[in-house]
């Protein structure tokens, strides 16, 4: 009864309430202005005291992000913010948790840490900040630019094949994965309050625009004149219908996805795929996760939504049983257990 009465009394938060009095650093035009309003905007719905609320962020742009929210948080060292938010949560398990990355600290330096966070199904949120480029330190390529790209650190061009975020998330068995972009707050703030709601890991990848190093990187998906062909939004048991008129969609040829018109050759929207982001067979998922113009539009939204025991869950069942079991009360009862010697 005392938690719900400080329930009703706690004052209802607001956008304003979020944002810190730290003068925000990043360049003009930055697509992480968008993302940091889209967070502020996401909190408040979520009805949880900032006191409970932790951001922790690795080196770079994005990572500048704990010092811009009114809550608390840490601003870790290059790679290992997963590490640092899965420490958090499992040391005080009712905290929110967000931990915040760039495309080159989250698959470069901090690759394991990341897909492990992914595999252990850590109940984190990981957002990560794609821009296909190093920003802070000056238009390096990184892990996820397109071959060819031609950058400060690749003057002829990236011989690299690039990652793709969601490749990693559905092979280290992650339970949650969508993809949003920096110019649709709207849906930003949608998938960041769907995702604190995952009871498991969490992983965001956002699109994001770095105009000094990387401008348009993601152009063929948020101009204006070709967007509403190259973006399908998605959402769970829904047909996936895209175009300004929602005249195209997607439907399986043997074992391959392919785009159709309604209309077109007796295509009707029976024949359109249905979105289910809970099937726990990530087959489909990824299929989906790779598609990209021009061939296909990309897809927005939540990809993949599955119930998995989260790993504090199991760590506190773990905890309980060893408890039980244990023929020790307290650590003195330990220590003077068995043979003992006096050192003198």
């Amino acid at each position: 009864m005392a938690e719900v009465a400080e329930k009703e009394e706690r004052p209802k938060l607001t956008k304003k309430d979020f944002a810190s009095d730290q003068l925000v650093r990043w360049c003009p035009g930055c697509g992480d202005y968008s993302i940091l309003s889209a967070m502020t905007a996401a909190l408040p719905q979520l009805d949880i005291p900032k006191e409970d609320i932790v951001f922790v962020s690795g080196i770079g742009c994005a990572a500048r992000f704990p010092y811009y929210m009114n809550t608390y948080g840490f601003h870790t060292i290059h790679g290992r913010g997963p590490a640092v938010a899965t420490g958090v949560k499992l040391a005080n398990p009712k905290l929110s948790v967000w931990e915040i990355q760039g495309d080159g600290d989250a698959l470069a330096i901090g690759g394991n840490h990341f897909i492990h966070a992914l595999r252990r199904n850590i109940d984190i949120n990981i957002l990560l900040f794609n821009n296909e480029i190093y920003g802070l330190t000056k238009g390096q390529y990184s892990p996820t630019s397109p071959t060819g790209l031609v950058t400060k650190s690749t003057p002829f061009g990236a011989l690299e094949r690039p990652f793709h975020a969601g490749e990693l998330v559905l092979g280290a068995q992650g339970t949650y994965y969508s993809r949003t972009i920096d110019t649709n707050p709207k849906l930003m703030t949608e998938i960041f309050v769907k995702a604190a709601k995952h009871v498991g890991t969490s992983m965001v990848e956002i699109l994001q625009n770095c105009v000094i190093f990387n401008d348009d990187a993601h152009g063929a998906v948020t101009d204006r004149a070709n967007r509403d062909e190259f973006q399908l939004h998605i959402e769970h048991g829904q047909p996936m219908l895209f175009g300004k008129e929602k005249q195209k969609g997607l439907r399986l040829n043997g074992l391959k996805l392919e785009v159709v018109t309604l209309g077109e050759n007796g295509i009707t929207e029976k024949d359109i795929l249905v979105h289910d982001a809970h099937e726990p067979d990530s087959t489909l998922h990824m299929m989906l996760v790779r598609l990209h113009p021009p061939e296909f539009p990309m897809v927005l939204g939540v990809i993949r939504e599955v119930d998995a025991p989260a790993y504090s869950e199991k760590m506190e069942d773990e905890l309980k049983r060893s408890s039980e079991k244990s023929n020790y009360a307290c650590m003195d009862d330990l220590l003077n257990s068995g043979e003992t010697w006096e050192v003198k």
